[in-house]
């Protein structure tokens, strides 16, 4: 594979080059590349049947990179699991997806029924003293090389699979198209789980860069972010627009603080225009590019530089024009195509789209399929072209995108529902300027023992943080005596928000 290879040759050519770091500690190439070709021997000697996945549980430490790119020489898909995952979650995503192993970066002590964990004290030894792998046994064009694990509707995640030859077609569009030039300092703000991450990860190391990692204890604590962020040595900034946005209160984010910042790159959701205009003002030297791409078909695929004659127009900005091995069509109800500026479901073709998701022939016959030999994919997404320019206009069903962090509603009610202080739920997107701002919980409580509103809130929290990530718990609750019914018997969405904003 051209990524892998380009990997080994900046490890040869540059070995004291640093490829990844975090606040403390520092990975230079030679050692990523030997480490993690020591490593795939290892999984390699195991002898898991070809393709078996391999769950990869950690933060963003030195190990997570080295187990990714052992994972692909020794011929096995990847899933990146974040300690941000309640471990119910992380047990689900082992069984389902049928994983062979455990990688475990942590110093936690894990335990899977009839999965071998790899810890850290082993890992250590193997990754010091082990043999290289040759690259007979490195993933194949066709080969799965890593998968992400989604919001699903029923409860359960859904694991969309990425090729290597999707992987590729990305990593050759973010480095041909985008000014990332060679050895540059990325960003990396979003955990592995979540496939922005993606974005600043493999264009870095295909070209030479360094990976600039930002913990979540440096991220929640203001002065922390920003005096790593002042000694960052920062050139292209990937995040979603919720977290540069997040930087804003402080008046001294701008190009002082960032000198050498050259690019932003936004994915993950809408980059609102106002966020694109302060930007320009705090950077002007700086170039910002929107996109936009689900988990689907490999983080984006679309790409627009935001200029100054965009910001004028003071319209929703675009997210851009398809990269150039991709179509975009948008089509009715029915599937049929709609002619320019007319809006409907987007579709996407051509080879960033994933081959579907594990394990799970149904739901990917339903969201995948074949235009005139290429792989599709239906979004679910609204928008509409107008002089070639896509724009999205959110989801068409109950499936949203929330601070970069993609979910679907009817997993956050599923898992509501089982609380046993809880009769019935369901969750109101608030929204007030078509942006997602948080989530509402409006609830019918069961019987229950406090006195007080905000105990029962606690105690559902608490409940919910057993099953889902934090970002997929509602921020606000309130409590109503009965869930409003349309004429055919399902919850009247529309009433219970009137309700709930009255």
């Amino acid at each position: 594979m051209k990524l892998l290879r380009w990997i080994a040759q900046h490890a040869a050519r540059n070995p004291e080059q640093i490829a990844f770091r975090t606040e403390d500690k520092a990975l230079n190439y030679k050692k990523l590349w030997s480490r993690s070709s020591r490593l795939a021997s290892f999984i390699q000697a195991i002898q898991l049947e070809r393709q078996t996945p391999v769950v990869v549980y950690g933060h963003m430490g030195m190990d997570m990179p080295v187990s990714f790119l052992a994972c692909a020489q020794a011929g096995h898909p990847y899933i990146p699991v974040d300690t941000s995952i309640p471990m119910e979650r992380v047990r689900l995503i082992v069984e389902k997806s049928g994983a062979g192993l455990v990688i475990n970066t942590t110093d936690n002590m894990l335990d899977f029924e009839h999965v071998m964990v790899l810890d850290m004290q082993v890992l250590e030894l193997v990754l010091e003293q082990g043999e290289l792998i040759s690259d007979e046994y490195w993933i194949k064009s066709d080969e799965v090389f890593y998968i992400i694990y989604t919001s699903g509707s029923t409860g359960n995640p859904k694991g969309v699979q990425i090729t290597a030859a999707n992987l590729q077609s990305f990593t050759d569009w973010m480095t041909g198209d985008f000014p990332l030039g060679q050895g540059k300092v990325f960003l990396n703000q979003a955990p592995f789980s979540f496939d922005l991450s993606v974005m600043d990860f493999y264009p870095s190391l295909q070209s030479g860069g360094t990976i600039h990692t930002l913990e979540k204890e440096v991220i929640n604590k203001p002065k922390l972010l920003f005096e790593n962020l002042s000694h960052s040595g920062l050139q292209i900034w990937t995040s979603t627009p919720s977290f540069v946005q997040m930087c804003f209160p402080n008046p001294d984010f701008n190009q002082t603080m960032l000198p050498d910042l050259e690019v932003f790159l936004f994915c993950g959701e809408v980059l609102p225009l106002a966020v694109a205009k302060e930007l320009k003002e705090r950077f002007p030297s700086a170039r910002i590019f929107n996109t936009y791409g689900p988990t689907e078909a490999t983080v984006a695929v679309t790409s627009i530089e935001i200029q100054e004659d965009l910001l004028a127009k003071e319209k929703a900005l675009p997210v851009g024009y398809p990269k150039f091995d991709m179509r975009i069509l948008v089509v009715d109800e029915s599937g049929n195509p709609l002619a320019e500026g007319e809006k409907g479901e987007l579709i996407l073709v051509g080879p960033s789209v994933s081959k579907g998701y594990l394990g799970e022939p149904l739901l990917t016959e339903n969201a995948f399929g074949m235009i005139d030999g290429m792989k599709a994919y239906r979004t679910g997404d609204a928008g509409f072209i107008q002089d070639g320019l896509v724009y999205c206009l959110g989801r068409l069903d109950y499936q949203i995108k929330l601070h970069g962090y993609r979910m679907e509603l009817e997993e956050i009610e599923f898992h509501l529902n089982q609380s046993k202080y809880i009769k019935a739920a369901i969750i109101i997107p608030y929204a007030p300027n078509e942006e997602i701002e948080y989530l509402i919980a409006a609830v019918v409580p069961a019987e229950h023992n406090f006195e007080k509103e905000y105990q029962l809130t606690a105690a559902i929290r608490k409940d919910l943080a057993l099953h889902l990530p934090a970002y997929m718990i509602p921020r606000k609750f309130t409590y109503h005596t009965a869930i409003p019914m349309t004429m055919n018997g399902k919850a009247d969405r529309k009433k219970m928000q009137e309700e709930v904003f009255a």
